[in-house]
């Protein structure tokens, strides 16, 4: 019984080495984000911390995470080296939110995995995707990956923040005395609370609506999909009026709504009127779908992540964004989740350390992708060619399909 003890002992001891080999010859580059819009960073020092403790090497460009209030030295304490651009961008994995300039993607090293969110709506789409592919990038748009359930995490993780930070920034524009109305949402003895109107019924707008539900408002949530709409219902309670998306009923809702929110519809809004004649003065608008601009087209797109970065370090700053479209011309406000990057990068972090595990739990780069479904799903181009049809729709180029390559490597 002691002879079988020891060899059970003993047989775990050698089958971690190769992974831990895998993990300190992988280095992870975390480049400063130089796109106007984007305010969030992937990891904080506790995540990047736990990344060098499990064998890594973590090359933080100097400056990188000042939006989320962490200098260079708490990185340096949790064991990264803080490095130039170029060397930041030479690492294998090389993690940057927003879309990549071409400077920096003539940076990556041949072969390396960027980590980027999808960013469908990218400037110069058709040539960075040229250079992607001619460099061999493999780029996984995190927000598309998928877990053994279906769900996403990166993906939902995003959403949630968008949602509650969209009803936050709404309810101080609404309560500045300048700028806004100088109203609460709700909750005050005697007054009649705002009403909010919520397209969709994902987790944006759930967490939107229960935003909003605790401060007090009247919440009405529309969604053409009657079963998604139901369990948004069942989740969020008996406070939130629901209906599928009937033109005439979404009008009226319109009408009295001091804030709007739309989460996940493409195209325009299915009312008779024209939208908006329909609106409020001073309704508060706010676009979060993954294409936004269609739901307000006659509204001014106004980028909070470049407002917050530009002019607004306060509450009543964020209200002051309402009032830089014209009395002719309506705003509507998209990219909430920027505003709040610590909460984001806290959040992301976690999520970044398990999917970095499973990257160099496989060895080589590629090797991944034929374990995980989900992650093929996310890849955007791989072995040089692009692997992701909305891809090769936007830049005019053939898809193809990712297990034929791999199966090929």
């Amino acid at each position: 019984m002691l002879s079988g003890h020891n060899d059970m002992a003993a047989t775990p001891l050698e089958a971690p080495a190769p992974t831990l080999e895998a993990r300190r010859n992988a280095t992870i580059g975390l480049p400063k984000c130089d796109n106007p819009a984007e305010r969030r960073f992937p990891l904080t020092p506790e995540a990047v911390g736990a990344l060098t403790r499990m064998g890594f090497a973590v090359n933080v460009e100097s400056g990188a995470a000042a939006f989320i209030h962490y200098p260079d030295e708490a990185y340096a304490r949790a064991g990264a080296r803080i490095v130039g651009r170029r060397e930041a961008l030479q690492a294998d994995i090389v993690i940057h939110l927003a879309p990549l300039e071409m400077a920096g993607i003539r940076m990556l090293r041949r072969g390396a995995i960027l980590l980027s969110l999808a960013n469908f709506s990218r400037r110069q789409g058709a040539e960075v995707v040229r250079e992607l592919i001619a460099r061999r990038i493999i780029n996984i748009a995190i927000d598309l990956v998928r877990d053994p359930l279906g769900n996403r995490p990166f993906g939902d993780i995003l959403s949630e923040i968008d949602g509650r930070s969209a009803m936050t920034i709404a309810a101080s524009m609404l309560a500045d005395p300048v700028n806004g109305k100088g109203i609460l949402l709700g909750g005050i003895a005697g007054v009649i609370p705002c009403e909010v109107t919520i397209i969709g019924s994902c987790l944006a707008a759930c967490a939107a609506a229960r935003s909003a539900m605790g401060l007090g408002a009247v919440v009405r949530l529309f969604d053409d999909d009657v079963y998604r709409l139901r369990a948004a219902l069942r989740q969020l309670g008996n406070g939130v009026i629901g209906s599928s998306v009937h033109p005439h009923v979404l009008e009226n809702a319109l009408r009295t709504a001091d804030i709007v929110i739309v989460t996940d519809r493409r195209g325009a809004l299915p009312v008779d009127g024209d939208v908006d004649r329909i609106l409020k003065h001073k309704v508060m608008l706010f676009d979060i779908s993954e294409t936004p601009g269609n739901a307000f087209p006659a509204a001014r797109m106004v980028d909070l992540g470049e407002i917050d970065r530009n002019c607004c370090k306060s509450a009543t700053g964020f209200a002051m964004a309402n009032d830089m479209a014209s009395d002719h011309v309506r705003a509507c406000f998209i990219n909430p989740g920027s505003t709040v990057p610590r909460t984001a990068a806290m959040a992301l972090s976690d999520t970044f350390i398990t999917l970095l595990n499973q990257i160099a739990g496989c060895g080589e780069s590629g090797a991944m992708l034929p374990l995980t479904p989900g992650l093929q799903e996310a890849a955007l181009t791989f072995m040089g060619k692009v692997v992701n049809d909305r891809v090769a729709r936007m830049v005019g180029m053939r898809c193809t399909d990712i297990r034929l390559l791999l199966s090929l490597s």
